[in-house]
């Protein structure tokens, strides 16, 4: 990441975007940079996606918008044929997009967004791939052989995570539940009041892994940690470091 005339330019970490002045309003998650704007009607929510809409430049990068009757939920991701994740650009739109926010008076509440993520154990992932590719009608991620992605940016994404043998006493499929880095602990701490077990926080706050009362498992992952000591080493569910 450098550091131009315009701003911060090239691909973005989320430890460098969380680090970044201008952008405490948003926060990474596992599909790119999030925020949620209390609107508490429609209406309002109407008139803060259509000053959105008027800002310059949004053919080139445009933000992802969902609104609803309570506020709006805006996500930026810079998606190219090698790329799925952050950049310059999407430092700069969220400055903006904060801006806007700002001037009709509409608070931000990052603690509101999260993104769910299935992931599905493979031995054969060449093989199985092709299959929920043609029946959910996603997409490669940045030509991923391992990442699906929902094209309309609505439905979860898919992980194929790489298996070299089956593993015992473990489901095939479980969930990924991606929640800004300082709602985390709060998020581990209400699953396990819920029912909840801890199988391992070898890797917090990279993630946790939980399961429920009959051993059906989960995960809560964070990105772009800021929290108190060192940034951790992000890992993905083989405890291999990730970028």
């Amino acid at each position: 990441m450098t550091e131009g005339a315009t701003g911060v330019t090239g691909q973005v970490t989320p430890q460098q975007f969380h680090d970044t002045a201008g952008v405490r309003d948003w926060r990474v998650l596992g599909d790119g940079v999030s925020t949620y704007f209390r609107t508490g009607s429609f209406a309002v929510g109407a008139r803060l996606v259509h000053a959105i809409s008027e800002l310059t430049d949004l053919d080139a990068h445009h933000p992802d918008v969902d609104v609803r009757h309570a506020g709006v939920t805006v996500r930026l991701v810079t998606i190219t044929d090698d790329h799925f994740g952050l950049t310059g650009r999407d430092v700069e739109l969220a400055r903006r997009i904060s801006a806007v926010a700002r001037e009709l008076g509409l608070p931000a509440d990052p603690s509101a967004v999260q993104h769910v993520q299935v992931t599905i154990d493979a031995l054969v992932g060449p093989e199985v791939v092709p299959f929920w590719r043609a029946l959910l009608g996603y997409v490669d991620r940045a030509g991923s052989p391992e990442d699906l992605i929902d094209p309309g940016g609505r439905g979860p994404s898919f992980w194929f995570q790489r298996m070299d043998a089956p593993r015992p006493q473990r489901n095939r499929v479980h969930v990924d539940v991606w929640v800004p880095y300082d709602r985390a602990e709060a998020r581990v701490s209400a699953a396990l009041a819920a029912g909840g077990r801890l199988v391992t926080d070898a890797y917090a706050p990279s993630f946790w892994v939980l399961v429920d009362a009959e051993g059906n498992e989960a995960c809560v992952g964070t990105a772009g940690w800021t929290g108190p000591g060192p940034a951790p080493v992000h890992r993905d569910a083989h405890g291999q470091p990730v970028a």
